[in-house]
């Protein structure tokens, strides 16, 4: 009669005499994962573990942390651009007065990096 574990498909090898299951993580292509991907990462596994589990254990982590990834690059991005306008940051300022344009860019990618990770990374 075979076990629960075989009759899923599940295979042993033998090791000092004793059967041990073969258990390894379902295949998952590489994708690359940038800064706001392990970042998300980072927050799953401190404080969502269930979730990092999950889709560790399913061959979905790679694939969900790179579309968290480009999620938030696209959404930071956007933010900056937006900001920019709206303040007036613009390449003729850059021209002018360099100083007070890196100011201002800073601040700007200082604020759109709170909303990102207030809005995707750390939810």
């Amino acid at each position: 009669m075979k076990s629960i574990f075989e009759q899923l498909g599940g295979i042993y090898h033998e090791e000092n005499g004793y059967l041990i299951p073969d258990l390894r993580l379902p295949y998952e292509e590489e994708q690359p994962i940038g800064i706001w991907g392990q970042r998300h990462m980072d927050y799953l596994k401190q404080y969502q573990k269930v979730t990092y589990t999950n889709l560790l254990t399913s061959g979905r982590l790679n694939s969900y942390l790179a579309g968290i990834d480009r999620q938030a690059q696209e959404r930071f991005e956007r933010l900056i651009e937006g900001m920019k306008q709206a303040q007036g940051v613009t390449e003729q300022l850059k021209a002018e007065n360099a100083l007070e344009w890196v100011g201002r860019l800073n601040n700007i990618r200082t604020c759109a990096m709170k909303i990102v990770n207030e809005e995707i990374i750390f939810t």
